[in-house]
């Protein structure tokens, strides 16, 4: 789920100076309107899903939710703007969005030359193949002379070409910058597979009309640290971002939940009173009351809550988290926060 980089780079220039301008206010800008802008993709399952009711939910929903909630006491507070991958840093740039969360890679030409920051990683990834069951294909590099569906001027589409010449395989692309389309593409028979980020694959698939009648294949074709962004020039509110995520992920580690956290805040744990605000001035340093994690665990929960509410091994998507790099450094992941003091 990542757009090329020549055309971001031309949108980072287009709208530097207004990014910057707009950039050095928006937690001001935020409360003044009353509600955050957060940009999400077109509805996907697990992360930015639209239900009939119009509401939205997902593990890149509840971040904008967190922060929302970090700011407002209340998580309602949100404008969602759902947009392609191929107008989504310009819609950031220009000021349209106060922050981006979806499912989106860090990368060195998007952190250093586009006018973005990155305020963490909310879920590790990598690129795989889905392919129909009936074809019998156990592997990727069972592909040789595929046609695969990729989402056009994307790193998707440079890791597909990167990994065939790797391989000394060949494939013919399939391409459109819509991810719906790729996927009625694919299930009509357009293309013998189609590749994104495996979270991308196991949402997708759990809305397939008949999802066990296709699987994801074993091979990881790349790295995909994927989190929320916002724009350079304001540093508060990348940090405000940031330490929203690590405190829910420092709320997991430290286990406070949204069933315990006013309970919690008797706790004589000195990481638990930074935590919650009761001992420290974490939350003044950005704007924000002392309580703001409170706030966040209380209406969102925490990184575990929302993984397994959203994504995980007994939901739709069904991605297991034990032993995957999405689990806390303590449980044999490399998820952790910096250090909340």
């Amino acid at each position: 789920m990542k757009f090329g980089v020549s055309l971001l780079m031309a949108a980072a220039t287009m709208f530097g100076v207004v990014a910057t301008a707009s950039a050095q206010q928006t937690l001001q800008q935020v409360r003044q309107r009353g509600s955050l802008n957060c940009q999400v993709g077109l509805p996907t399952p697990g992360f930015y899903a639209l239900a009939a009711n119009g509401t939205w939910s997902g593990m890149d929903v509840d971040v904008c939710r967190a922060v929302a909630a970090a700011i407002f006491d209340d998580p309602s507070k949100v404008q969602y703007q759902s947009v392609t991958s191929a107008v989504r840093f310009t819609s950031l740039a220009n000021g349209e969005s106060d922050m981006l969360s979806r499912t989106t890679t860090w990368t060195a030409v998007r952190d250093g030359q586009l006018g973005l920051e990155f305020a963490g990683v909310n879920f590790y990834d990598g690129q795989g193949f889905v392919v129909p069951r009936a074809s019998n294909i156990t592997s990727a590099r069972q592909l040789d002379g595929a046609t695969i569906c990729v989402l056009t001027g994307t790193t998707t589409e440079l890791n597909l070409a990167d990994y065939f010449r790797a391989n000394n395989m060949r494939f013919t692309a399939v391409t459109n910058e819509n991810v719906n389309v790729l996927v009625e593409t694919y299930l009509g028979g357009g293309c013998d597979a189609y590749t994104n980020d495996k979270s991308g694959l196991a949402a997708r698939r759990s809305a397939f009309p008949t999802p066990n009648d296709h699987i994801i294949l074993p091979e990881t074709i790349s790295k995909e640290p994927l989190g929320p962004v916002v724009r350079h020039g304001d540093n508060n509110w990348g940090d405000i971002v940031r330490w929203v995520l690590y405190g829910m992920i420092e709320a997991e580690e430290m286990g406070v939940t949204s069933a315990n956290v006013t309970q919690m805040l008797q706790s004589p744990n000195p990481g638990i009173k930074r935590l919650l605000g009761v001992e420290g001035n974490v939350g003044q340093g950005m704007g924000l009351p002392a309580d703001f994690m409170v706030r966040v665990l209380r209406h969102i929960g925490n990184y575990g809550e929302t993984y397994e509410r959203n994504v995980g091994a007994n939901t739709p998507i069904g991605i297991p988290r034990e032993r995957s790099l999405n689990a806390l450094w303590t449980n044999g992941g490399i998820l952790y926060a910096m250090p909340f003091r």
